[in-house]
C-alpha cells in the first residue's frame, strides 16, 4: 500500500511522479492533440475503453497532474480542473441534474454563485431553494422536493464570512439520499477538508489561496468517491443509466469510484470546453507547492488585524470566526483548529461613506475586486461587486452597507496595521 503523506509533503510531491530522465519539475504540455500508431488505438480511447491523452479540450497531463495534486490535498478519488471556480460550481451541479431538476443551497454564498443557480441554471431548467444554513435540520428538510439531486454550501461564505455546519449538512443530504456538494476555496485543504465531515464532492476557485498570486483564474471539482450513486440509481440516470453518447457505456458500471468525474470530463468538457489552458495548471502547481506555508501566515495576520479592528473604537463591528466572540467560532474551532482564512468583513462608524474615504486613504493595501492572494487588498461590496442592490437588497443577500471586505496577505503584519490605523486616522 503507497504511503499516504501528510498535507505539506503533497503540496509539494503530489501529482507528478517523474522517471528515469523526465523532467524534474510538473512541464507545460502546450498541445492541443497527441499522436498514435494505429486507428484502433485512437478508437479505444473515444469509446472510453483506455485512457490517454486525445484532445486537450477532454484531457492534458499538465492539467490532469495539479488536478490529483488537489484531489489528494482533499482525500479525494479523482479531480478535474477547470477555466474558472464558477465552471467548477456550474459542473458540478449539471453533471447531476438536467431541466425539470431541483437542488438545495445554503443562501451564504458568494454573489455570483447566487446568480448563476438562481438565474442562469433557472433557464436551463433547473430550479434551487436558498435556505438559511443556520436554521434547523427540520426546516432544511423542508425545502426538499421528490426531484431534489443535491445540496449545496460554501465552508466559509464569501463575503459574510459564515461557517457552515458540514456535518448538519451531510446528514441532511444523505438522509434525502443526494450527495452534499462544498465549495471550500477559503480554508483550502490545508485548514479544512470537508470529506472528513460527511461532504461528497468539493469545489474550488483554485484562482484564490491555491494560486495564491492573482496569477490566473481557474476552479476544480474533487470527488471523495463515497456516495453511492446506484444505490439511488432514480435520481440520477445520468451515471446510473447507458450513455448512447459513448455506445451505451454505463458510468457507474465502468468506473466505479471515479464515475462522477468521469462523466463530467466525457460528457461535459466534450461538450462545454471550459477547460484551463495548460500554461495556468502549470503556475496553478507552483502556487500549490508553497500553499501549505502561506495559509498560516495569511490566518495569523488575519488573527492580529482583527484583534486590532475590534480594540479600536473607530470600527462600528468586526466578523472574523477566529474572535472568541463571534458568532461561528465554535463551528470554526471544530472545522478548522489551525485557522480559517485571511478574510475579515468589517464596518465603520458613520456608514458607507465613511468607508469609501477609509478605503480612499489606504496606500499599502489595494482597492481589488480579487481576494485570498499573497497582497492585502480591499473592497466594499456595496459600492463595487454589489453596487446594483438598494440597501435593503443588500441586507437579503447578507452584505450591509457598510461592509468592507478585508483579504489579509502574507506581507508583515505590523505594516499592514499600519496602513490601517493611519487610513482610520485621516
Amino acid at each position: 500500500m503507497a504511503k499516504e503523506f501528510k498535507p505539506e509533503t503533497l503540496c509539494v510531491q503530489a501529482g507528478w511522479k517523474p522517471k528515469k530522465g523526465d523532467p524534474r519539475v510538473l512541464p507545460i504540455y502546450q498541445s492541443t492533440t497527441f499522436k498514435y500508431d494505429t486507428s484502433e488505438q485512437m478508437a479505444r480511447l473515444f469509446d472510453l475503453e483506455d485512457s490517454g491523452y486525445f484532445y486537450t479540450r477532454l484531457q492534458n497531463p499538465t492539467n490532469d497532474a495539479v488536478a490529483a495534486k488537489i484531489a489528494a490535498l482533499e482525500g479525494g478519488v479523482a479531480a478535474m480542473l477547470t477555466s474558472s471556480g464558477q465552471a467548477a460550481n456550474f459542473y458540478a451541479i449539471f453533471n447531476i441534474c438536467q431541466a425539470g431538476d431541483h437542488f438545495v443551497c445554503s443562501s451564504a454564498i458568494y454573489g455570483g454563485t447566487f446568480n448563476l443557480f438562481a438565474v442562469t441554471m433557472k433557464k436551463l431548467g433547473i430550479e434551487v431553494t436558498f435556505v438559511n444554513p443556520d436554521a434547523s435540520e427540520e426546516e432544511i428538510k423542508e425545502a426538499f422536493r421528490p426531484n431534489t439531486k443535491c445540496l449545496f454550501g460554501e465552508t466559509i461564505s464569501n463575503p459574510s464570512l459564515e461557517v457552515l455546519d458540514i456535518e448538519k449538512f451531510a446528514r441532511i443530504a444523505h438522509s434525502q439520499g443526494v450527495p452534499l456538494i462544498v465549495d471550500n476555496t477559503f480554508p483550502t485543504p490545508i485548514n479544512c477538508r470537508p470529506f472528513e465531515w460527511g461532504a461528497d464532492i468539493v469545489v474550488h476557485s483554485t484562482t484564490k489561496y491555491m494560486d495564491g498570486h492573482a496569477t490566473c483564474v481557474g476552479g476544480c471539482i474533487v470527488d471523495s468517491g463515497n456516495f453511492d450513486w446506484d444505490k439511488y440509481a432514480d435520481k440520477f440516470p445520468g451515471l446510473c443509466t447507458p450513455d448512447e453518447s459513448y455506445h451505451g457505456l454505463t458510468y457507474t458500471t465502468s468506473f466505479g469510484k471515479g464515475a462522477y468525474i468521469t462523466k463530467a470530463t466525457a460528457q461535459l468538457m466534450r461538450d462545454l470546453g471550459s477547460i484551463p489552458s495548460p500554461q495556468n495548471s502549470f503556475l496553478l502547481n507552483i502556487g500549490l507547492e508553497t500553499l501549505h506555508l502561506r495559509m498560516p501566515q495569511h490566518c495569523n495576520n488575519a488573527q492580529r488585524v482583527a484583534e486590532y479592528l475590534e480594540s479600536n473604537d473607530k470600527v462600528a463591528w468586526v466578523n472574523y470566526c477566529g474572535l472568541p466572540d463571534n458568532k461561528y467560532y465554535p463551528l470554526a474551532q471544530k472545522y478548522m483548529p489551525k485557522g480559517s482564512c485571511g478574510v475579515i468583513s468589517f464596518g465603520l462608524k458613520g456608514g458607507r461613506d465613511t468607508s469609501i474615504k477609509f478605503m480612499d486613504a489606504l496606500e499599502m493595501v489595494a482597492i481589488v475586486t480579487h481576494v485570498a492572494d499573497a497582497r492585502t487588498c480591499v473592497l466594499h461590496p456595496a459600492s463595487h461587486t454589489h453596487r446594483q442592490l438598494s440597501d435593503e437588497q443588500l441586507m437579503e443577500a447578507g452584505v450591509r452597507p457598510d461592509l468592507i471586505r478585508l483579504s489579509i496577505g502574507i506581507e508583515n503584519a505590523d505594516d499592514i496595521i499600519e496602513d490601517i490605523e493611519q487610513a482610520l486616522n485621516r
